[in-house]
């Protein structure tokens, strides 16, 4: 297994996108708007990110599936592989998640803290386990996957000796077209009819209940713990023993703790340049958890196109 080790492409970030940043006490917010068009240049540039991204998850994955990703001279590639068989809509879960821990490692957040993911937890997902072992020998087996559960990603701030003085879990979430509606959707819930009124209301599942109502110390942290004792138990050493006492049921402790939310996906034509579509001059108020907040809005115009050029190009021969 591996750790993932690639570093953000400031570079290309800068060149593809224009950041608006702005504080407001604890509350952080970012808009990243398109500003050059999606080319073979850009995502040879993201290309390297998003395969360490993957990597820990694909070797897992092709483990249990029984596939040998180095194969023999004489044997044929492997035609069922993660992350690029998975199906449309989950690759582009799947490019949220990994742009959360690009953004986060690339840009300032709030609290200026200087963050690093150790390991993405897709290996986790346990539906694309599931659907991969399947469809690796029958490929007639084509249907949706379900998401991964809990944190999208868990990202950490580590001090000089390799121990975690703050964590940041994220929810991140991919649309086709960020119209008001879909937005609301994302944060208030879908909507679905009142039994009462008769009327069709947000069911309070979004977003921001996710957030609020999660616990102090995410089972996202004791993933990343696995991950670590696993992969490389000595370079992380400080940061599990550190995790062994966040973690236990009694008397655990407190770890400082940075909630992001990152909403990524198309424009929409009735948004104009610089608007974002969740309030960034206050805290809003439907945010109630005590940790700091950190919002990203990534408004791209041929996404669609990225996403499909990125893990078309994972791997690839």
């Amino acid at each position: 297994m591996t750790l993932h080790d690639c570093p953000p492409p400031k570079a290309a970030l800068a060149r593809w996108l224009t950041a608006y940043p702005s504080e407001d006490g604890n509350y952080g917010h970012l808009l990243l708007e398109q500003d050059c068009d999606c080319d073979d240049d850009l995502i040879s540039d993201l290309v390297p990110y998003f395969e360490s991204a993957h990597a820990d998850a694909r070797v897992f994955f092709h483990e249990q599936m029984g596939i040998e990703l180095h194969p023999d001279a004489d044997a044929p590639e492997p035609y069922i592989t993660y992350p690029t068989c998975l199906p449309s809509i989950t690759r582009r879960g799947l490019f949220g998640e990994v742009m959360a821990g690009m953004l986060t490692e690339g840009f300032e957040y709030i609290g200026k803290h200087e963050w690093t993911i150790p390991v993405f937890l897709f290996r986790f997902h346990e539906d694309a386990e599931a659907y991969l072992f399947a469809l690796a020998r029958d490929e007639e087996r084509k249907r949706e996957v379900y998401g991964r559960r809990g944190s999208d990603f868990i990202g950490l701030a580590l001090d000089e000796d390799g121990d975690i003085e703050r964590f940041i879990a994220g929810e991140a979430k991919w649309r086709k077209k960020l119209q008001p509606a879909v937005v609301a959707d994302l944060m208030y819930g879908e909507k679905k009819k009142n039994k009462e009124t008769g009327e069709r209301e947000h069911d309070g599942k979004g977003i921001w209940f996710q957030i609020n109502s999660d616990i102090p110390a995410p089972h996202g942290l004791r993933q990343l713990q696995r991950l670590l004792r696993e992969i490389d138990p000595d370079g992380y050493s400080a940061a599990i023993a550190k995790l062994d006492r966040v973690l236990v049921v009694r008397n655990a402790e407190p770890l400082p703790r940075t909630n992001l939310i990152m909403i990524s996906g198309g424009d929409a034509p009735s948004r104009k340049s610089k608007h974002s579509l969740i309030p960034w001059e206050e805290v809003p108020e439907d945010y109630t958890a005590p940790h700091d907040l950190q919002v990203v809005e990534l408004i791209l115009n041929d996404g669609e196109m990225l996403i499909d050029g990125v893990y078309d190009a994972l791997w690839a021969t």
